[in-house]
């Protein structure tokens, strides 16, 4: 650039906006964000056919930064981050930036503030990079394992048509309790921290049943409360159960039996939610998944592995255990 028109840019910075102004900034802090989430994308996602599986492609010019491919078997064309819940997503160079703002568990407003995207587009990528998480679930616990069941109220929150008249703020929705307006929702973890969870319709043995037998081992020990539910699914799965019963202060039974691990699990759960402010029940699986991702990476995650794993093709637990 010629000295004459850096002077002329230079000057042209004082009519920017103040957003104009933060991104440009954002920009010169990290020149090579692009190139940086261009490299994650390539390194975790070899390029194989999306339409037929074919390993080995020709190459076929550049779309958006990225290696195009066309297939030799079927003349399909793609890239790497076709058939991943981030494909035809825009400003890759805010991915990375957007996967700490995950991390931190901001919300979409403050996420969407950070990166210097509309709050709207903020709220998709939400979905978007949590999809994978929110299907990444260990396929089976064992030893001593504990399940309890914990409460979410309903929220129609983004609706525009309501099931149901809507209510007042302060409604008795928002109070302790168990009622038809709150969602259950199955956790499940061992004493090594494996966590899962499922969203159930009604928290009884019809539900929970099934949810144990394909998540269990067979030689693992349920500890839970004294619900009939899961005494029944023990009876019928032949599972080892102990219960502690919490109405007359018996948490640990024999020693080494309790259900202290869920319950703090579910403890930090509901804290986390809390900056949310209520989150609508469509979503909620979305979140769970979100917060047993953090949960399990703990500090050792990084923008690197989050965008990672939301492009995964296949269960991110299984990458997580590999790592």
């Amino acid at each position: 650039m010629k000295h004459s028109d850096f002077n002329n840019w230079l000057i042209s910075l004082k009519t920017l906006s103040r957003g104009q102004l933060s991104l440009l900034l954002n920009l010169l802090q990290h020149p090579d964000s692009q190139n940086q989430t261009i490299q994650v994308i390539e390194k975790n996602n070899p390029p194989i056919c999306s339409a037929c599986g074919e390993p080995h492609p020709y190459r076929w010019g550049r779309q958006a930064g990225l290696q195009r491919y066309r297939c030799r078997s079927c003349g399909h064309t793609y890239t790497q981050l076709s058939n991943t819940p981030l494909a035809r997503l825009r400003l890759k160079e805010r991915w990375l930036v957007y996967s700490q703002a995950l991390i931190e568990g901001l919300t979409v407003r403050k996420a969407a503030a950070r990166c210097q995207i509309h709050k709207d587009t903020s709220f998709r990528w939400r979905h978007r990079f949590l999809e994978l998480p929110n299907h990444s679930k260990p396929e089976q616990l064992s030893g001593i394992v504990e399940a309890d069941e914990t409460f979410f109220a309903k929220s129609f929150k983004g609706q525009r048509k309501l099931p149901r008249l809507a209510h007042k703020r302060g409604h008795m929705t928002h109070e302790v309790g168990t009622g038809t307006e709150k969602v259950p929702v199955l956790v499940i973890r061992d004493r090594q921290g494996v966590t899962t969870d499922f969203k159930l319709q009604i928290a009884n043995t019809d539900s929970i049943e099934p949810l144990l037998k394909s998540t269990l081992a067979r030689d693992a020990v349920l500890c839970s409360d004294g619900a009939a539910p899961y005494r029944m699914a023990a009876q019928h799965l032949g599972l080892t159960h102990h219960a502690v019963n919490l109405s007359k202060k018996i948490r640990v039974v024999s020693g080494a039996y309790h259900i202290q691990n869920v319950n703090a699990y579910d403890s930090r759960l509901k804290e986390w939610m809390f900056r949310f402010h209520g989150v609508a029940t469509k979503y909620l699986e979305n979140y769970l998944g979100w917060r047993r991702f953090l949960e399990r990476w703990g500090k050792t995650l990084t923008p690197e592995i989050a965008l990672t794993v939301a492009l995964a093709k296949n269960n991110p637990f299984q990458l997580l255990t590999q790592t």
